[in-house]
């Protein structure tokens, strides 16, 4: 308030009680972080469309606030002009890797040395995607033709699949990495239950389509018709009969986006009884401070 007693001043009047009660009020109620040490973040692109790094940047006032108060982004090419790759708490990395490109074999080897958690962030990046059905011959690169997920060169440790991934994920998925590394043994035990789902997706292995949710969900009569795996396949491939998902074979893009959606792919005991805990502990990580009233 002092730019504005000054110029309330020199226009011969002063602050309004109101306008100070308002801003001590503010002063009280001011979010205290749940930890005090920043993590170092970084974003890594190999081939990809980019389209998971603005699902990143479309959480908005989310991703602002996770820069203000629990992360340093220290690489990031698309925002960011650093040339070398750092020493990185938490490594995003988007894309497949072309085998062709020498130095992006390089970089995501450097990637995995330097980073304590290395997450594949979309579906290329976990599965390989549409990278899969490159045989070369492009534009600009023609001797560019094989693509793999990053799983098949270095060791995963987290899996955000979706093509591409919703922004709430990725953004969770950063508060539940701050909160492991940096927590209290109460947080990092919530921390670890939360991500344990995705940690077991990047063991399962570096493939995924329609088929895996056949095989694993349907015909072991595990399916309740709730229609997560339509809603979130990008290309449409998959379809509910009589209540039950349809895949065109023909049409799926071996993004896995249906398998990570899908409710009953995965049965944690250990995330449904503290759901209401986790979601407490994101909430209030990236509450902006202000006063519910």
């Amino acid at each position: 308030m002092g730019l504005l007693n000054s110029v309330t001043k020199a226009m011969g009047g002063e602050a309004k009680p109101a306008q100070v009660a308002m801003e001590k009020k503010a002063e009280a109620t001011k979010e205290k972080k749940p930890v005090t040490n920043k993590i170092k973040i970084g974003h890594v692109h190999m081939s990809g469309c980019t389209g998971c790094l603005v699902s990143l940047a479309d959480n908005n006032l989310g991703l602002i606030k996770i820069l203000d108060d629990y992360a340093d982004l220290v690489y990031c090419l698309t925002l960011a002009d650093v040339r070398h790759i750092p020493e990185m708490d938490v490594a995003l990395v988007e894309g497949s890797v072309c085998l062709q490109d020498h130095e992006s074999v390089e970089d995501i080897k450097e990637t995995r040395e330097k980073s304590k958690i290395v997450v594949a962030l979309g579906s290329c990046a976990c599965y390989g995607n549409i990278t899969r059905f490159s045989r070369g011959g492009q534009h600009n690169q023609p001797q560019h033709e094989s693509f793999l997920p990053i799983g098949d060169l270095i060791d995963v440790d987290v899996y955000i699949p979706g093509c591409p991934p919703s922004p709430e994920l990725i953004r969770n998925v950063a508060v539940m990495a701050y909160l492991l590394l940096e927590g209290n043994e109460e947080q990092k035990a919530l921390a670890g239950k939360y991500l344990k789902p995705l940690m077991d997706l990047a063991k399962r292995g570096t493939s995924g389509c329609f088929c895996d949710l056949m095989y694993d969900v349907i015909n072991q009569g595990l399916c309740m018709g709730c229609g997560t795996c339509a809603a979130s396949c990008p290309v449409h491939a998959i379809t509910l009969e009589f209540g039950k998902p349809q895949g065109e074979r023909d049409l799926c893009i071996k993004c896995g986006s249906c398998y990570g959606a899908c409710p009953r792919s995965f049965f944690n005991l250990d995330v449904i009884p503290e759901f209401e805990n986790i979601s407490e502990i994101i909430a209030k990580a990236l509450k902006d401070g202000e006063s519910d009233d």
